[in-house]
């Protein structure tokens, strides 16, 4: 907004300046509105679940929300897609306001609901983003590209960002660690976008803003935390991460940016489709989410999962930057 009212403001604004202030705004914003949160309940059957009963809850709905202030204020559109980004930050504030919905209600929303509502968001987007970029796939390796019938194209968008969505959703359940590693995964994704498509400046711009923001929670959610992010945070992280994985313009750069998401949150949706679907058992020693199953069966303490996890991530993608 601000590059239209202000023509002269794109010549002096980077975009590190956007992602200082996301992260003192996130900062102040959290730690004057956390009291307002709902509080959150604990979980059943997750390891420690007790521990965060009390918590304050959906706290993504503030960051999240300094992340779209801030998105309408200081990208600046591309010409020919002036809409594309506005477009964007209204179906990531609907993925947001699902989650914090469901954070607040007293009888948590059923897996079919949250699963109907993913699916309308995803296919918003996946549209949106055929209708700006066209269907065109490029692969790193090897350095390929080829476009995909339409149709195919949405339907594979789709599916990638109900994917995003939901493995960050079920990695969200240790202090401090879906937020770390979301920094890491937009991180990589930030490196492709300068590296490759230097031309999408807005891409470069919202990464750098969810990254501020993404730090300011995490001043409160490292361990042991005093808020969390919830649905409301997660769901529109993983909206966010599929976006961005198209905005490269190599959206099977996913998997290895966002592989710890994937095995993590992954394996254990997985793990549920098979045994509803055909009945079928795999991973029977192993509890999922995988962060369950580590601090459970192998003893590792909180901040020694956060960290592992974390570790592990930023060596895959370095191990990526390196081949391509």
């Amino acid at each position: 907004m601000l590059y239209y009212l202000f023509p002269v403001f794109a010549y002096y604004f980077n975009p590190i300046y956007a992602g200082l202030i996301a992260f003192v705004i996130s900062t102040i914003a959290i730690a004057i509105l956390k009291k307002t949160l709902p509080a959150d309940h604990g979980r059943e059957f997750a390891v420690n679940g007790a521990l965060s009963k009390g918590k304050a809850r959906g706290c993504g709905i503030i960051f999240i929300c300094v992340y779209i202030v801030l998105t309408i204020l200081f990208v600046p559109p591309l010409p020919e897609a002036r809409y594309e980004v506005f477009l964007y930050v209204i179906l990531t504030f609907a993925a947001c306001l699902e989650g914090f919905l469901d954070d607040a209600s007293k009888i948590p929303w059923g897996e079919l609901k949250k699963g109907l509502v993913d699916l309308a968001i995803c296919v918003a987007a996946a549209l949106t983003f055929y209708i700006y970029n066209g269907s065109v796939v490029k692969l790193a390796l090897p350095d390929v590209s080829f476009e995909l019938p339409g149709v195919v194209f949405v339907i594979l968008a789709t599916l990638l960002l109900w994917g995003s969505i939901n493995v960050v959703n079920c990695t969200d359940g240790v202090d401090g660690l879906c937020g770390s590693l979301s920094i890491v995964s937009i991180a990589g994704f930030l490196f492709i976008l300068m590296g490759t498509d230097s031309n999408n400046i807005p891409a470069i711009f919202k990464c750098i803003i969810m990254i501020g923001v993404i730090a300011g929670y995490l001043l409160f959610n490292s361990s042991p935390s005093s808020v969390l992010m919830g649905d409301a945070g997660s769901r529109a992280i993983g909206l966010f991460l599929g976006l961005t994985a198209l905005e490269t313009g190599y959206p099977l750069v996913f998997i290895p940016i966002c592989l710890i998401f994937i095995l993590d949150g992954g394996l254990g949706l997985i793990k549920v489709a098979l045994l509803r679907t055909i009945k079928l058992k795999i991973l029977k020693n192993t509890r999922t989410p995988i962060h369950d199953h580590v601090r459970k069966n192998k003893g590792w303490s909180d901040t020694q999962t956060v960290a592992r996890f974390v570790i592990a991530q930023a060596f895959i993608l370095i191990l990526y930057l390196c081949f391509v």
